[in-house]
């Protein structure tokens, strides 16, 4: 169990989950400043880091948002990195657990965990940036995870193999959906909506002589592109098949194993 004083010397250890004293939790004495508690501090901060990310947010404006001093967030929490180790946490919590475990089958399973996963990462940008810098050992992380983890042992593949197939789907929707994400994020920002930034942004290097001859090959797909809808349908039409192609692949590596267990026990029959 690790003190919020000593994660500097531990990192690999280091998480506001393991630490010995959870403050706020269980407050240090006293009580803290009226109106305000954890869930509130985390609720604020969640909504801050959606409206103008992570380089923006501090604990002084943190406490300017919720109208309390500073010091008064010290009563909750020991730092920053606390506060978004709870956020990225209480995210989580958004993945609809309820409908993955009432699915039919492992298919649909891994299809609603990916696209809610996928879901949780556009709507909140600032996660993919932070996610590797924590554990994510919190209640929710650890139970999406679990949930991640029940499905894709359930397509027959190998224990061994398990982590490789979840790699290859989640990896997939983190990569995804942190481009997705950004891409709102950078559209936003330029006061456009996705569709004119998408448009502009491809016209803007297809008009330039510098990328003609590159462009050769990549005209006709990026016609298609332009010509099939809205770039929120471009990215559900591209998602949507790019995991159609990881479920076929792995019933193809279940089946490929199925067929060298057989082919063993036939050689030893």
């Amino acid at each position: 169990m690790v003190k919020a004083a000593d994660r500097a010397k531990n990192p690999a250890r280091s998480s506001v989950w393991l630490e010995t004293n959870k403050r706020g939790r269980a407050a240090r004495g006293g009580s803290g400043p009226a109106g305000l508690d954890r869930d509130r501090i985390v609720g604020t901060s969640i909504r801050m880091l959606d409206e103008e990310g992570l380089a923006k947010f501090s604990m002084r404006r943190l406490a300017t948002e919720l109208n309390v001093t500073a010091m008064s967030l010290y009563w909750y929490v020991d730092t920053k990195d606390d506060i978004i180790e709870y956020a990225l946490d209480t995210c989580y919590g958004e993945v609809d657990l309820a409908a993955v475990v009432a699915a039919d089958g492992w298919r649909e399973r891994i299809r609603l965990l990916a696209t809610e996963y996928r879901r949780m990462l556009v709507r909140h940008p600032w996660m993919s940036a932070v996610a590797g810098q924590y554990l994510n050992v919190g209640p929710y992380a650890i139970a999406v995870g679990s949930e991640m983890q029940r499905a894709v042992r359930d397509t027959g593949l190998p224990l061994s193999r398990t982590p490789s197939a979840m790699s290859a789907v989640f990896q997939f929707v983190y990569g995804y959906g942190t481009l997705e994400g950004q891409f709102g994020r950078v559209a936003q920002q330029a006061g456009m909506s996705q569709d004119d930034f998408y448009t502009d942004s491809v016209a803007a290097f297809r008009e330039d002589e510098q990328f003609a001859e590159a462009l050769e090959d990549m005209n006709e797909v990026l016609d298609e592109r332009l010509s099939h809808g809205s770039v929120d349908e471009i990215w559900d039409r591209d998602f949507d098949y790019a995991l159609d192609v990881l479920i076929a692949g792995i019933e193809v590596m279940v089946e490929r194993g199925r067929a060298e267990a057989a082919a063993e026990r036939g050689t030893h029959g």
